[in-house]
């Protein structure tokens, strides 16, 4: 008896300790809450906070917590988690070559090479071995040459049908999307779906900045460019504009003076582009080919029917998920956002287009954790659309469902370590945001989401405005 009474003593004394504790760091976090509405930076701004206790979902903290605010790239924790929950950590996306026709005994292909697309935002990339775009395109060269093909009476056709074409989401901005960052996602991306500029400036502010090189090789393209030499400290001021299947690249804006930093742009149709990669390869290798590239998209805009293929020449997976979603918030990688929510929706039979597979992933995380679909307002998977709008509460709650889910240590393991913390950032004009967990030194975890909306000045002073913020759940 006396033992009993020992045991309920001391469980008093912890669910004491836990309600004390809890009461003291939410009246620290209220402190430091109120003392960072007062800066001068939020004067027309808005930010929303939410804490949670990570094991007990208890809320320790929460202003503004149910105000829909707009996300930047913390968006990205809700569509990673989409992904692993659907797709599972070891899924990999296949990217098959085939050919159409037949082969005679001299070698000669009678038909097309076919490559066939599935999704994958790595192809090409470097930031993996296997999925360079030398190795994979001397994969594929080999393959072909392995069949006994010595030249082709046809085209290389790059099938991006999967998805229905390469889309440049609808509620992107105009200025986002020539850029590397707001390239169009496409059944058959390659190489990130962006390519490299280098400029040369004028000796004085104002003079043209000539277009030196362009990297990989885009001849296929025009390029019209109006850069200017920019002021000392300036920095990237360089505005790439073209839409998905665009075949005029206009370069606007300055490139400063004394920048040394290579642009990125948007590919607009990635397909073709591996399409052509593969024809020149296949050239160089001493196989002729007699058509020029193409996609399944330009096919049906002619109204050809598309060949069927009646040989499998190679079957290339991609990096396992766990590893796509690691680069995907490390790096911030919209298109490999878009690609996991058109994913997604593919393998649970819904439709692929962006905003509609959007309203369908928000619409599964309210009905699975129980709060209002208005909670969840986005329009794409990476967070890039301006119009997103989701409130603390929802992404906190996400957050903390996940904990119990058997990839929860990849999931995590994918999130940035920044002021000492686990947490995916993001930014986009006006917008800061962090979302992510850290186990207060106390030794209770928490999962937490702060979102800054229109706030002015500088964004690095304002990072750091946040970073204060923070440290109070150290």
């Amino acid at each position: 008896m006396r033992f009993r009474y020992r045991c309920c003593a001391c469980l008093l004394i912890l669910v004491y300790s836990l309600s004390s504790y809890a009461q003291t760091l939410s009246t620290k976090i209220n402190k430091a809450y109120t003392a960072f509405e007062q800066n001068a930076q939020l004067k027309y701004g808005t930010l929303a906070f939410t804490v949670l206790n990570g094991n007990t979902g208890g809320v320790i903290f929460e202003n503004r917590g149910r105000q829909g605010m707009a996300t930047a790239s913390t968006l990205k924790t809700i569509t990673s988690a989409m992904a692993f929950q659907v797709l599972g950590n070891d899924y990999r996306y296949a990217t098959r070559l085939h050919y159409s026709g037949t082969v005679d005994a001299q070698g000669v292909l009678h038909g097309h090479v076919v490559l066939v697309g599935s999704g994958d935002p790595t192809l090409g990339s470097d930031r993996y071995a296997m999925a360079k775009s030398n190795v994979l395109l001397d994969r594929w060269v080999a393959a072909i040459k392995k069949t006994g093909i010595r030249s082709v009476e046809g085209s290389v056709l790059a099938d991006d049908g999967l998805f229905g074409k390469q889309e440049g989401p609808p509620r992107w901005v105009w200025q986002d999307m020539g850029s590397y960052y707001g390239a169009g996602i496409s059944a058959l991306n390659w190489m990130e779906n962006k390519a490299a500029l280098t400029f040369t400036v004028g000796s004085q502010v104002g003079d043209a900045a000539r277009l030196q090189s362009v990297t990989p090789d885009l001849s296929y393209l025009q390029f019209v460019n109006h850069v200017r030499t920019g002021g000392k400290g300036t920095g990237d001021k360089v505005y790439p504009y073209i839409a998905p299947y665009g075949s005029v690249v206009q370069l606007e804006g300055t490139y400063g003076i004394d920048l040394k930093k290579t642009i990125e742009m948007a590919v607009p149709d990635a397909a073709y582009d591996v399409a052509f990669r593969l024809h020149d390869a296949l050239e160089k290798a001493g196989i002729r080919v007699s058509d020029a590239p193409a996609t399944a998209f330009g096919w049906k805009q002619s109204g050809k029917p598309f060949p069927q293929v009646n040989k499998l020449l190679d079957e290339y997976h991609s990096p396992a998920l766990k590893d796509i979603v690691y680069w995907f918030n490390q790096k911030s990688i919209n298109l490999y956002g878009e690609a996991l929510l058109k994913t997604v929706a593919h393998v649970r039979g819904e439709d692929t287009e962006t905003m509609t597979a959007a309203q369908w992933m928000a619409s599964y995380w309210s009905d699975q954790l129980g709060f209002p679909k208005e909670e969840l307002r986005i329009y794409d998977g990476s967070g890039l659309s301006p119009e997103n709008r989701v409130t603390a509460n929802a992404m906190a709650h996400i957050l903390l469902a996940v904990k119990k889910e058997k990839w929860y240590k990849e999931y995590l393991e994918s999130f940035p370590v920044y002021n000492d913390m686990r947490m995916k950032s993001g930014t986009i004009d006006g917008v800061m945001g962090y979302a992510g967990y850290h186990t207060h030194s106390s030794g209770v975890p928490l999962v937490f989401v702060v979102l800054v909306n229109n706030y002015t000045g500088s964004g690095a002073t304002m990072r750091q405005q946040i970073f204060k913020l923070l440290d109070v759940l150290k």
